[in-house]
């Protein structure tokens, strides 16, 4: 693999992956309009263990104190804010789960259609605006009901869809139950933890079976490079987003949408 290819692959996968425009649809798309070789499943693999090193980087105190609070609560301790949020990650990750084991093999083949991938990349921009203009935006993560985990977990369960957005599902379903815009953030980063987590290990027991050797060196920069654009990409992403909104992702999400349709219609 072209070592500066993986650079720029990988500098999309960390830019890409936190914020609400769907990183695997630009994996999928950049290679093809530039005219790049697919980089492959090991490539994959080793860009998003890139942005789950650095998610976990970011938010490890949050991590180790909802850990800590899990444990505690597991063995009969009282519950905690903490606690409460943690089983909110555990549970808010099981219909995803279901969902990929279900309809996996239709997501990778029956649904990658350039027209679907346009119309989910459009209509879910728009219903991000709209829940970013309707939502109270007067609540936090720590005061999520069961209620609405299963309401968020279920959306991100529609992430199994391309260009839906993982990120922007989840903020959307937490904008529209009245999350404010870091909460939603927050909490949709959280929960990539268990769910790239996952995906990277099935995507690694496929890669193993796999007859071809990787490229370790690409795969070793861009796991570096992901993880280091991830982590700044959190940080800013999360310290402008109150006086940005979601307009400027729903009005990009519209653009890739009509480049779709030209180059694929």
């Amino acid at each position: 693999m072209d070592l500066l290819h993986a650079v720029w692959l990988a500098i999309l996968q960390g830019f890409t992956e936190f914020l609400p425009i769907s990183s695997s649809g630009h994996l999928v798309l950049v290679p093809r309009f530039l005219g790049w070789p697919d980089q492959g499943l090991a490539f994959d693999v080793a860009v998003h263990l890139g942005t789950l090193t650095a998610v976990v980087m970011y938010f490890h105190r949050e991590l180790l104190s909802m850990a800590r609070a899990w444990f505690k609560s597991v063995a009969g301790g009282p519950a905690s804010a903490d606690s409460r949020l943690a089983w909110a990650v555990i549970w808010g990750t099981v219909p995803v789960a279901v969902a990929g084991f279900l309809l996996a093999d239709m997501a990778e083949t029956a649904m990658r259609s350039p027209l679907l991938v346009a119309s989910t990349t459009a209509g879910f921009g728009v219903l991000l605006w709209l829940a970013d203009v309707r939502g109270r935006r007067d609540r936090n993560e720590y005061s999520l009901s069961w209620s609405d985990v299963l309401i968020i977990g279920l959306s991100q369960a529609l992430a199994l869809v391309p260009g839906t957005s993982r990120s922007g599902i989840t903020m959307t379903a937490g904008l529209l139950l009245g999350l404010d815009r870091e909460a939603s953030a927050r909490f949709s980063f959280l929960l990539a933890v268990p769910v790239i987590l996952a995906a990277s290990l099935l995507e690694t027991i496929r890669l193993l079976q796999a007859p071809v050797s990787p490229d370790w060196l690409a795969m070793a920069i861009g796991m570096l490079v992901s993880a280091g654009v991830a982590y700044l990409t959190i940080r800013y992403f999360l310290r402008f987003l109150g006086r940005i909104g979601m307009w400027p992702f729903a009005v990009y999400r519209l653009l890739v949408a009509v480049l779709i349709v030209y180059a694929f219609g």
